[in-house]
């Protein structure tokens, strides 16, 4: 994981971590807008509200804050699927994480665009992570949809498609936002789109993989 510079001192001051927070905030609403190639650190010290030497005190590049950004993300948009519970039931396990997904969708769309963003230029930073801890993570969940649906729980099916197929639905909600509430329009654009959505989405994946009882 990338480390502040200021996190390299010997004592870490209360002071220090709010100026780093300012500034990894500043650089997640920017990276995110604009991707790490079209971002600089003039717009993140502008956005920051601090002078650029500032800045490079806490972070002495621009890839140090794109990569302290990236290590949160992936340990956040993991955890949903690290909750994917083996021992629950299908149906319920099922749409716990389809809803998780949506809630991230609805209270993290800058961190999901800054995520798409770098897999979409190649994951030039994280592509380690996609292939180690990753992989190893999703081939873990997927042998236990393997395991439901030898034991009849659920229908036969692709565990990695399966996954695929909901990251893609619900991430569509946090980088497609502003498609989905212009096609919705004002009277269905509100909070309760998400609400609406893991209704629909539930509906979607557990018709075609659930038995009936």
């Amino acid at each position: 994981m990338a480390i502040p510079r200021a996190a390299k001192t010997q004592r870490r001051t209360r002071i220090q971590e709010e100026k780093e927070e300012q500034i990894l905030e500043a650089a997640l609403d920017v990276f995110s807008a604009r991707g790490f190639r079209g971002s600089t650190i003039d717009q993140i010290a502008e956005v920051a509200g601090m002078s650029k030497p500032n800045l490079l005190y806490y972070f002495r590049t621009k890839e140090a804050m794109h990569r302290a950004l990236i290590d949160r993300v992936l340990y956040t948009w993991l955890e949903p699927l690290r909750a994917f519970d083996a021992d629950g039931d299908p149906e319920s396990e099922i749409c716990n994480y389809i809803r998780r997904k949506l809630e991230m969708a609805r209270d993290f769309p800058r961190e999901s665009r800054l995520f798409a963003n770098e897999v979409l230029q190649g994951a030039p930073h994280i592509e380690d992570e996609l292939k180690g801890p990753l992989k190893e993570l999703v081939d873990e969940k997927a042998e236990v949809i393997r395991t439901w649906a030898k034991a009849g729980k659920i229908a036969e099916c692709d565990p990695y498609h399966l996954i695929f197929s909901i990251w893609s639905t619900t991430q569509h909600y946090a980088d497609f936002d502003v498609q989905v509430r212009a096609v919705l329009g004002q009277e269905h654009a509100g909070a309760g789109r998400f609400e609406d959505a893991g209704r629909f989405l539930e509906q979607l994946f557990t018709s075609g993989l659930v038995r009936p009882a």
